[in-house]
């Protein structure tokens, strides 16, 4: 892709890498991935992990920042979001697009793989899932999110119809293992960990860096970028993890 040419009109060319543009919850892992697990070769920018608490807002959010990102040069994007709680109205802006996603419903079916997720899910259907990312948010995003702090008689009506916490470890970390347990005990579910590593969500980046390995006689690629996108209050929480606590609660 012709992105830059000096005033003297050399057929230099500045390549943009490709870019990941990714859910903030993922955030962590991406970087990992991308910067220090031997793919570098991409740039990396992710949208607020917040968004979850209004999934309806995540199509109009990525779709601003692919457009943004087109009018900045890059011409390779792949979108690390898996369906999230949006009906498939993501799919909807990246087929108009032309943008591939993470395949999977939510980051539980990508870390675990999709073939180990639905062995869980048919396992035992009452099974309230972790990840790393949950696990160090616990208190803001559940406990505090759905107002347990306040009114701990909630408790068994969002989680009356679970029977055990699974927690899909990225790290093999005991901090995070203990904090994990904790939260299992504070919901009063069984407890298992998964160590799932990054799971399925290293292919589809890994193929996305290798498309950005170009040469050629003048040609350049710019230091890889990482950001971190800023948007308004995502309001109350309503993310997909609250909606389906509340549905079980209700079953």
């Amino acid at each position: 892709m012709r992105h830059a040419a000096d005033s003297a009109g050399d057929p230099a060319v500045l390549l943009r890498p490709p870019l990941v543009i990714g859910c903030g919850a993922l955030a962590r892992e991406l970087v990992d991935l991308t910067r220090r697990a031997g793919l570098p070769a991409v740039d990396l920018t992710c949208l607020p992990a917040s968004l979850h608490n209004r999934p309806e807002r995540i199509p109009g959010a990525v779709a601003a920042r692919i457009r943004r990102a087109r009018a900045d040069g890059y011409d390779r994007i792949f979108v690390a979001y898996a369906d999230c709680g949006t009906g498939g109205l993501l799919d909807r802006v990246l087929e108009a697009e032309g943008v591939a996603r993470l395949e999977g419903a939510h980051c539980y079916e990508v870390y675990a793989g999709r073939a180990a997720f639905a062995a869980l899910a048919d396992d035992e259907p009452g099974t309230f899932y972790l990840t790393d990312f949950l696990v160090r948010n616990f208190d803001r995003l559940v406990v505090r999110g759905l107002g347990l702090d306040r009114h701990p008689e909630l408790l068994p009506l969002y989680f009356g119809n679970y029977r055990r916490l699974v927690y899909l470890a990225q790290m093999d970390d005991a901090a995070l293992t203990a904090r994990a347990e904790a939260a299992a005990a504070t919901l009063g579910l069984a407890y298992e960990r998964r160590l799932t590593g990054l799971g399925e969500l290293t292919g589809p980046v890994a193929a996305l860096a290798s498309s950005g390995v170009r040469s050629g006689r003048g040609a350049s690629v710019e230091r890889p970028a990482f950001t971190v996108e800023k948007i308004g209050p995502a309001g109350p929480a309503r993310g997909p993890f609250q909606r389906t606590a509340a549905r079980a609660g209700a079953a």
